[in-house]
């Protein structure tokens, strides 16, 4: 059996056997299956009991391993690492990836705040995003430019987070990420001071203060859209964001504000070995604020160590890539659980509609996991929760869910019908709605590829039904919408376009959500299939 030496200096195995599987379809900058099926390949990972078993069975005689026994498990250890990393990893592995893609697209810097002019559609390629309200993201480095004041105008609504997607708590408030309408300026706009983890002079006054715990934060701002036929005073409305160093040493930037609408941009996560390389990327730049020495161990088991070079050679590359792509898979599957170290997603207890913060209450509203995804019961950090929440979603705070009757927005998704099985572009579904859907403002459904996550590829420009556009209302007020390849009889209002061969997950969102919404009197049904 063939070995190679990397650039790591480890050696390998030439034949990697069954360390994962690849993929055929573009995602990040990779090649994957349209439904993550793992492409033809000349080796197979068989059944996972055979899999298992053969590593246990592994010859070690005398009670010493061989040398293809030690090559073997070699392999097998960086794989499970490097897998084990990137699932632990996916909050700021999701974050890069969106930054990567941006970037490369509008170049970087302070002053660069892409606006969606034209709203989200499936030309762009991103987590869950809604098609009812125009978004502007940008990525700040404090590492780089210190501290950086935010001014924002009235009638925004946003998040600060850092790069492991924890929404940035405000000095001397109870406010954490929310800018905006749910922030601590109310939307009334203001200036908000972000400092990095290790400021240390005195905070002046007059700031907001947002403290992050990485020196890297993400901005997210959404303006709310009065016509969807005039988007004119939404994209003005942003383009009013300002965005400058607190100790001006020299010219400061003007702000660009490309239009992220204008082209196609795939900013979903990296699931090949790039990932690591944008890891090794983030870790020089943050140094221990990144992780503990334990996790700051794991990444210098897969070769990521601050300030030394990362140049895996070709055969660790291909261990990475299969990890990579294992480990957003294992991503994919704990995202929709209904049930997650033994914390129920459940919305409601008869439906198969979930949310990563089910359980919530008005005294805590995120339920059992605070927003660093730590259960407040016994103190450990919910990774399994956190992992599968980011791939699928891009931020959380606590502006995005409710329990005051008429502000923020309640979230239910759904990848089930009633009887628990994917839903599948093929079929045919009705969803019934009872009357008086609890939404103040709007609501609104959205559909995304079962794997990617992305706007839902169904030849609309926004694969999206709610209120705005007035579907038809049955004789006692409530509301059945249609979901397949062909719309029903007298139904076209009241439906969305499937595509078959191409599963996908529903997001209902209630915006500015009632009291039944809040104490679920009101409730959706689940999808039903029908002839």
């Amino acid at each position: 059996m063939s070995t190679d030496e990397d650039n790591n200096g480890i050696t390998r195995r030439a034949a990697l056997g069954n360390l994962g599987t690849g993929a055929t379809l573009p995602f990040g900058n990779n090649a994957m299956g349209a439904a993550g099926e793992p492409a033809k390949s000349a080796t197979s990972v068989g059944t996972e009991a055979g899999r298992f078993d053969q590593l246990a069975s592994l010859p070690f005689p005398e009670g010493q391993p061989t040398k293809q026994t030690v090559q073997t498990l070699k392999d097998e250890l960086l794989f499970q690492r490097a897998t084990q990393t990137y699932l632990w990893a996916m909050p700021a592995i999701m974050t890069l990836g969106m930054q990567a893609a941006s970037e490369t697209a509008f170049g970087g810097g302070y002053n660069v705040l892409p606006i969606w002019k034209d709203l989200t559609d499936a030309r762009t390629l991103v987590f869950t995003p809604n098609t009812v309200t125009m978004y502007a993201v940008g990525y700040l480095n404090l590492g780089k430019d210190g501290p950086l004041v935010m001014e924002l105008p009235p009638k925004l609504q946003g998040f600060l987070s850092d790069y492991w997607g924890v929404p940035i708590p405000v000095e001397g408030t109870d406010f954490a990420g929310d800018v905006g309408f749910p922030g601590p300026d109310r939307g009334k706009g203001g200036k908000f001071l972000l400092l990095p983890p290790d400021h240390k002079d005195p905070v002046p006054e007059g700031y907001y203060v947002f403290r992050s715990a990485t020196r890297n934060v993400l901005v997210t701002l959404r303006a709310f859209v009065a016509n969807p036929d005039d988007l004119k005073l939404a994209v003005e409305d942003l383009e009013m964001t300002k965005v400058y160093p607190l100790r001006v040493k020299a010219e400061v930037k003007p702000m660009k504000f490309p239009d992220a609408s204008a082209i196609r941009l795939n900013m979903l996560p990296s699931t090949d070995s790039t990932a690591f390389d944008q890891l090794k990327q983030l870790l020089d730049i943050e140094g221990s604020h990144l992780a503990g020495p334990d996790w700051l161990g794991m990444l210098a088991s897969v070769g990521i160590v601050e300030g030394q070079p990362f140049k895996p050679g070709a055969l660790t590359r291909s261990i990475l890539d299969k990890a990579a792509m294992t480990g957003f898979k294992i991503a994919r599957v704990l995202s929709f659980e209904s049930v997650v170290n033994d914390v129920s997603h459940l919305m409601y207890s008869d439906r198969h509609w979930i949310n990563p913060f089910a359980e919530g209450t008005p005294a805590q509203p995120s339920g059992p996991l605070n927003l660093s995804w730590i259960n407040r019961l016994v103190g450990y950090r919910d990774l399994d929760a956190r992992t599968g929440f980011f791939s699928w979603a891009w931020g959380v705070s606590p502006g995005m869910f409710t329990y005051t009757p008429g502000e923020g927005a309640i979230y239910a998704a759904t990848v089930s019908d009633r009887e628990g099985e994917p839903l599948l572009g093929g079929n045919n579904y009705r969803l019934h709605l009872p009357a008086n859907v609890p939404a103040r403002l709007f609501w609104n459904i959205t559909l995304y590829d079962a794997f990617t996550a992305a706007l839902y590829d169904n030849g609309q420009p926004a694969p999206a039904l709610g209120s705005p556009q007035k579907p038809e209302q049955n004789p006692d007020g409530s509301t059945d919408l249609y979901f397949g390849p062909k719309a029903p009889k007298g139904k076209a209002g009241n439906w969305l376009p499937t595509v078959p061969g191409k599963a996908y997950l529903v997001i209902l969102r209630l915006y500015f959500p009632t009291e039944a919404a809040i104490d679920k009197s009101w409730k959706p049904g689940d999808f039903e299939l029908v002839q």
